[in-house]
């Protein structure tokens, strides 16, 4: 019989393939080498990396009221302008993904996700 994956498996699943990456990070023949050519972490890093924070918790407290949907453009689209998007090809992108994310998993992986606002739109 079918049944459906739920949400449980998810977090499960990423933690698994996380502690892979770990325990390989862990015992890997050839230690982590730094290099001078990589980006110094300055005032312009560290204002993109709190803006990304702030985006994510933006997406967080309005994932149930506006819907995944609608909450995912919210976030979306400024970062992807935050790291240099054109606002056209930004929008087009975001508003294409969030659809498609939502009907992955609302209707492919039987992952229920909030439709907020948009719920009017559902037969």
């Amino acid at each position: 019989s079918y049944e459906p994956v739920g949400p449980r498996a998810y977090p499960l699943l990423m933690l698994g393939l996380m502690s892979l990456g770990l325990l390989y990070m862990a015992i890997r023949p050839t230690p982590i080498v730094h290099k001078d050519d990589e980006p110094a972490l300055d005032k312009a890093t560290l204002t993109k990396i709190a803006a990304c924070i702030g985006l994510l918790l933006i997406f967080a407290a309005t994932f149930e009221s506006l819907g995944f949907i609608l909450s995912a453009i919210l976030a979306g689209v400024p970062m992807a302008r935050l790291y240099g998007g054109r606002w056209l090809h930004s929008a087009i992108v975001v508003v294409g993904m969030s659809l498609f994310l939502y009907w992955l998993f609302d209707r492919v992986m039987d992952v229920p996700l909030p439709l907020g606002l948009l719920s009017v739109l559902e037969n």
